[in-house]
């Protein structure tokens, strides 16, 4: 279980690399050309550029909180054959279309690359869900749509 938490975690300490060097590196150079062009009320580069640091200063705050939480979890507690956090879910819906989701945490999720997370209305309505189990999501907008999972691969399996 080891190999799967470092994964994890090196991921994030990778983002955390890069978004530091943008801090300390790029952004103050960018300040520094935005300072020469003259007065910084009216200074749309220098706005967009302290704006930027602040942004970037927040993101590393949050995975360095996120570093922590996962360095305490316990990932054996995570089921091996039921869906859980970190799980790569297979789903074929009404249509015989098929998706597929890996669950994240909710600051990860980006449903454009297949990132749900597990608080989102499928997120929860997948969790503790087995292979060949019928799920079902109720949207926010009401709508029901249900799914067959056709595979599971656990964070044990990764």
């Amino acid at each position: 279980m080891t190999g799967v938490k470092a994964k994890i975690l090196k991921k994030f300490e990778d983002e955390i690399q890069q978004l530091d060097r943008e801090l300390k590196t790029e952004l103050p150079k960018e300040i520094k050309r935005a300072r020469e062009l003259g007065d910084l009320r009216e200074n749309a580069e220098y706005q967009a550029a302290k704006e930027r640091q602040r942004l970037v200063e927040s993101r590393i705050s949050l995975l360095h909180k996120r570093v922590s939480e996962i360095s305490l979890m316990n990932l054996d507690r995570l089921p091996k054959d039921k869906v859980g956090f970190g799980s790569t879910v297979t789903l074929r819906d009404e249509a015989g279309q098929t998706v597929i989701y890996q669950l994240v945490m909710p600051e990860d999720a980006n449903v454009e690359d297949g990132l749900i997370s597990t608080a989102s209305p499928i997120g929860r309505a997948l969790l503790n869900k087995e292979e060949g189990d019928e799920v079902v999501v109720k949207a926010p907008n009401g709508t029901v749509r249900h799914f067959e999972i056709t595979k599971l691969l656990t964070i044990h399996n990764e």
